[in-house]
């Protein structure tokens, strides 16, 4: 049996939470939890790009789970960060838009949170490997076959 040190699964799980607790402190001073800080950074980010996207589109592009997306934006809108109106094109969509004070925070907390990860993915040594084996890391898992294929 391998030490759990030889373990790529153990020792990832381990990474994630000493990350996720550094990001937490980076963004307790702001008044955002993790993904408060996911979402309102994507929205941001989309609305920089011109888009106005609605909960869905956010969602799949924050990779975050669509009911649990609607009930934080519900949260970000509370706080005036955000706002979402029913799209006139389909009333069961809501459109996203940021609030100059939410592109302000937005702003900030983007700045710590690189920081955060500057000087947390600073230890490894070869910062491009390390990019190149996130990014694959990253990509959904491929579809399985029908299981009567």
């Amino acid at each position: 049996m391998a030490a759990p040190d030889d373990s790529p699964g153990f020792l990832f799980w381990r990474t994630s939470l000493h990350w996720q607790r550094a990001i937490a402190a980076a963004l307790a001073p702001l008044d955002l939890t993790h993904a408060q800080f996911v979402l309102l950074a994507g929205l941001w980010w989309l609305d920089g790009q011109g888009e106005q996207p609605n909960q869905l589109q956010l969602a799949r592009h924050s990779g975050t789970d669509v009911k649990m997306t609607s009930q934080v934006l519900r949260r970000l809108e509370d706080k005036g960060l955000l706002t979402r109106v029913t799209d006139p094109s389909d009333t069961r969509a809501k459109r996203l838009g940021i609030t100059p004070a939410g592109a302000k925070l937005a702003t900030e907390a983007v700045a710590k949170v690189e920081a955060t990860d500057a000087a947390f993915f600073g230890a490894a040594p070869d910062q491009e490997a390390l990019l190149v084996a996130l990014r694959a890391l990253a990509l959904p898992p491929p579809a399985e076959p029908p299981a009567d294929a």
